[in-house]
């Protein structure tokens, strides 16, 4: 304990700081990501071939490519295409596009959770397929991944932890407990309190999406 009271008293200020890096990245990461997520899905809906197997694709890329691996190739690969990216806004450039990725993957399993029978009436009903898909089948598809989408906001938060490997102006929670110990014997005491910082906060995350789940959620 003493350790870590000494090691707050010397670098409390900083883990405030990265502690709100962390949250900043994890937010302009989540939200487009979401969107996009959402945009993706509803255009692999259309009856276009091969505009869904476009989109299929970049589901596939962006679910399975290593996070890592695809910030080195924005970060050190695009600039010899004349692509040049800071690094802030490849960080999330890249958490962005893997969040999409997983957005669209889990929107497909809530909309497989709509009964084809509602489509059909809406059809029958003259209801035009995006509007069908508007007003009937995505509202009850988010309800169905609240969960799932949970999950992934948690894992999005985590996931922030890139920003280490590459030099930000700031530095989130992992930069931070690497420059403490390099520079103290603090190592230990840091992670813990680091540690401590990244589980309080999914637990929150955790905790708001029980209970949006629990407003929003669809009895069968």
């Amino acid at each position: 304990m003493g350790g870590v009271s000494s090691l707050l008293a010397d670098y409390g200020p900083a883990f405030g700081q990265a502690l709100l890096l962390t949250w900043k990245l994890t937010l302009l990461s989540f939200v487009p990501g979401f969107l996009l997520g959402i945009v993706v899905t509803v255009l692999r809906l259309l009856p276009l071939p091969p505009l869904r197997f476009v989109l299929t694709a970049y589901v596939e890329i962006f679910r399975n490519i290593p996070s890592v691996a695809l910030l080195i190739f924005i970060v050190f690969a695009l600039p010899d295409l004349n692509v040049l990216i800071d690094y802030e806004p490849s960080v999330i450039l890249t958490l962005t596009l893997v969040c999409s990725a997983f957005t669209a993957d889990y929107l497909r399993s809530g909309i497989n959770t709509v009964g084809g029978g509602q489509v059909e009436a809406a059809l029958a009903l003259g209801m035009r397929p995006l509007r069908i898909i508007s007003a009937v089948v995505m509202p009850q598809a988010l309800r169905a991944v609240v969960q799932p989408m949970t999950s992934l906001l948690i894992a999005v938060m985590l996931s922030t932890s890139l920003a280490s490997q590459v030099p930000l102006p700031g530095r989130d929670l992992t930069a931070l407990v690497s420059k403490i110990a390099t520079d103290s014997a603090a190592g230990i005491a840091a992670f813990a309190v680091a540690a401590a910082l990244y589980v309080a906060t999914g637990l929150l995350i955790a905790w708001a999406g029980a209970t949006l789940d629990k407003k929003v959620r669809i009895l069968r």
